[in-house]
């Protein structure tokens, strides 16, 4: 689950974390009356997505020279101004794609003047089970490009969480920004603080960039993304709370609802599995006949009629999809409780596209005797092999 930056910063500023002050606005007299409440006299407006670029975007309804989605002002006049561009328009970043993604919220903070920037991260090493904490001093720009170019700027420090965060990982840390005196002991005691955040919240990655220097010899956290274990979040409902379903994929946000695993692809066949290892087995081998996956939809082990049905409309409403691809190993569930299941779910959605399925398990006869008997047009395959040849035959066909 991701969250905003100005949410982001609320967080972590309880966990004493120096951030610049701001303040959240959804509409151009709010940003105005935000400005207000800061000293100024430079004022931040950050166009809130979850994408990252926002600073390089491009506004698809303004000129093409128009300034990006995070600009500077001089007055509360400028603020207006530069609210007024974004709300309500479609900013489109190097992350977004070509489709873009309409602002509907803006935080306007106080300006910093900064001396250096750096970049500083945590997110779960999965290879390892450890928390990694990157950092570099070439903070402001794309990691990914210092990490091409410049991979000798970045360091990696690794946490055992079963050690949890000791001196030397806040030491390290400073060492590798070349921070002395009194800024070595703040980044010291900042990444302690970050990495208590990072454990409390459940966070899968935490992310900052930049986080700055101050003329004055604060460190203050400019801009972050934070982005927290969605199977987690029943420890922490004032963080699921702050879900912006907006800013997902509308099936996706549907698919959460029935507790189905979805991700929406860009390929014209529908898949629906039950398990996840399962499910990228069934995409590789759609692929490797020649055609592409429209999603990864994962029912889970304990499918049942509703899910099925949920599933089948989630897949349907993708206006790509021509053909459908159902590969259930009947496990915890049994393949005749399946196979009833996409019967009705099939007759309730009024199946218009070519259906193959195939079942492997318990009770798996009755299963393909229902699927046979029940008079719709189901394609039953003997193996996931078989499976994928005739989905990928039946689509080119009806095209």
């Amino acid at each position: 689950m991701n969250i905003h930056e100005y949410q982001a910063k609320e967080l972590l500023a309880k966990y004493g974390i120096g951030i610049p002050t701001g303040h959240a606005a959804m509409s151009v007299e709010e940003a105005v009356a935000a400005a207000e409440k800061l000293p100024g006299p430079l004022y931040v407006v950050k166009s809130q997505i979850h994408a990252g670029g926002r600073g390089k975007g491009k506004f698809k309804e303004l000129d093409a020279d128009a300034k990006g989605g995070v600009r500077l002002a001089k007055s509360a006049d400028d603020v207006r101004q530069d609210a007024t561009d974004m709300l309500g328009n479609t900013l489109v970043t190097i992350q977004t794609g070509d489709a873009g993604k309409q602002v509907n919220r803006l935080y306007v903070t106080d300006g910093v003047d900064i001396e250096s920037e750096y970049y500083l991260s945590m997110l779960v090493d999965r290879a390892t089970g450890r928390v990694s904490m990157i950092i570099s001093t070439e903070g402001g720009m794309d990691i990914e490009a210092v990490a091409h170019d410049t991979p000798e700027k970045i360091t990696t420090i690794t946490i055992d969480p079963a050690q949890g965060f000791m001196p030397h990982h806040g030491r390290a840390a400073a060492f590798a920004l070349k921070l002395d005196g009194a800024l070595n002991k703040a980044c010291q005691k900042l990444t302690k603080q970050l990495y208590t955040a990072f454990m409390d919240l459940d966070c899968e990655m935490l992310e900052i960039n930049p986080l700055v220097e101050t003329k004055d010899g604060q460190l203050l956290v400019l801009d972050t993304k934070m982005s927290f274990d969605g199977n987690a979040m029943f420890r922490h409902p004032d963080v699921e709370a702050l879900r912006d379903e907006t800013e997902e994929d509308p099936a996706e946000v549907e698919a959460s609802k029935h507790d189905l695993a979805y991700i929406k692809l860009d390929g014209n066949i529908g898949c629906m599995v039950n398990g996840a290892g399962l499910a990228m087995a069934t995409m590789d081998i759609i692929k490797l006949n020649g055609a592409f996956p429209a999603n990864f939809l994962d029912v889970g082990g304990g499918a049942t009629t509703e899910k099925v049905t949920a599933a089948f409309k989630i897949i349907l409403a993708d206006p790509a999809v021509e053909g459908i691809l159902v590969n259930i190993f009947g496990g915890i569930m049994k393949c005749d409780i399946i196979a009833q299941g996409i019967v009705e779910a099939a007759k309730e959605v009024n199946l218009s596209v070519p259906l193959v399925v195939r079942l492997e398990g318990t009770n798996v006869q009755k299963g393909k005797d229902i699927l046979d008997q029940s008079g719709l047009p189901i394609v039953s395959a003997s193996d996931l092999g078989d499976a994928a040849q005739k989905i990928v035959a039946q689509v080119k066909e009806a095209a």
